[in-house]
């Protein structure tokens, strides 16, 4: 069973902070500034570009690929890290069209991350007007899956409700119909059990800077399954997926397997912080982690519902319906979020109306929840939200 005693002192938690916001960036790792600074000295510092040999820099897109990997459900190399999400966003968007070249339609739903689907419309307009990106809404995306459409491109958890699509039930509906899959695991990876190989996936890509505690700007992974690892085609077809990089060649032929999704040089420093953060899952049960999450959020929105009669409940009551995050509607919720993130409780605030609690069990207990719900009901009882200060908008919410 996993120790989530150990685990939350495996991390730096600013005294007094209650720190709800996992699902957007995770807090630091012990571990990893000195990890850190050993690539910046020891390594980088002592051997220079040697490094790339004596210190297994080329290696670790791969290597941290298998890590995140075991996290996600997916078959043993068949993962790689490196670039950011959207960009691979972008590889596993032009890799899946072409695996589908009589079809023109992505199918996404209006509960999509926006980047995602600004990829999508970047890639078709260089594809041609003949290609479509079609919107309905989360609900409705498992009707909407017909012969006609060539790939779906979904986020198994929507980030502003938290709403949890069915990968399995969605994914098989797909190959019934010819429809190459992608998962975008955003708000997965880290918070729930994925199962990448048993929902038999096509593609899948994501981000290491929510729950898995890389670092702002940490590198993203995409998988490609191994019945199409060695025929995806990835469309940024970089000097490093290319099958011999120092062969030099003026023509593009690409590396096997996951290795072709390489794109560009691996950034270390940041590489070597998300190695330090994967320490910590290292003896993490995910069914554990789902288990006590499931726990922490229903406990906090009975609490909140209790206390806080103005705020509506956005995401699915059902725990099996959602992610490991809750989300309330309040018309005034940018300023109501300032005013708790003043009281140290952190959140955050997505447009129109959503205040968003994100419930990592790895560093977050009940004593946090209940505490967090006592804030929140005494800014909301007492109006502490209604000020000037609160309502200024920052550049990032």
């Amino acid at each position: 069973m996993t120790d989530f005693t150990a685990t939350r002192a495996a991390f730096h938690l600013p005294e007094g902070m209650i720190y709800l916001d996992g699902n957007s960036l995770g807090p630091l790792p012990n571990s990893a500034a000195a990890r850190v600074a050993q690539t910046m000295t020891a390594e980088w510092g002592d051997h220079l570009i040697t490094g790339w040999n004596a210190c297994g820099w080329m290696d670790m897109p791969a290597r941290l690929g298998d890590r995140i990997g075991r996290l996600i459900g997916a078959e043993p190399g068949h993962v790689v890290v490196g670039d950011t999400l959207s960009i691979k966003v972008f590889q596993a968007l032009a890799a899946a069209i072409k695996l589908n070249p009589d079809r023109r339609v992505i199918l996404s739903d209006t509960g999509n991350f926006p980047s995602d689907l600004y990829m999508a419309e970047g890639l078709i307009s260089l594809l041609g007007s003949e290609y479509e990106l079609r919107l309905v809404a989360p609900e409705d995306v498992e009707a909407a899956i017909t012969d006609e459409i060539a790939v779906t491109l979904i986020t198994e958890v929507d980030y502003r409700t938290g709403r949890k699509h069915d990968m399995a039930t969605l994914t098989a509906r797909a190959h019934a119909n010819g429809v190459v899959t992608i998962w975008d695991l955003a708000h997965s990876a880290g918070a729930l059990p994925v199962d990448l190989a048993g929902a038999k996936a096509d593609f899948a890509v994501g981000c290491t800077y929510k729950y898995l505690n890389g670092g702002p700007g940490a590198p993203a992974f995409i998988y490609v399954s191994p019945r199409h690892a060695d025929t995806a085609l990835p469309a940024l077809s970089g000097w490093l997926g290319h099958d011999s990089p120092f062969a030099f060649d003026l023509g593009y032929t690409p590396g096997a397997g996951i290795a072709r999704m390489r794109v560009g040089t691996p950034p270390i420093v940041q590489m070597a912080a998300l190695d330090a953060a994967l320490d910590a899952w290292d003896d993490v049960d995910m069914e554990d982690v789902r288990t006590r999450s499931i726990e922490l959020s229903d406990r906090f929105i009975a609490g909140v519902e209790a206390t806080c009669p103005d705020l509506t409940l956005a995401s699915p009551r059902d725990a099996t319906q959602r992610g490991s995050q809750v989300s309330f509607r309040f018309a005034d919720g940018y300023a109501a979020m300032q005013a708790l993130i003043a009281h140290k409780v952190i959140g955050d605030f997505r447009a129109p109306d959503i205040m968003r609690f994100g419930f990592t069990p790895l560093y977050i207990d009940e004593s946090d929840v209940d505490a967090a719900i006592e804030i929140l009901g005494r800014i909301m009882r007492d109006r502490l939200w209604d000020t000037p200060e609160f309502k200024q908008r920052k550049a990032v919410t």
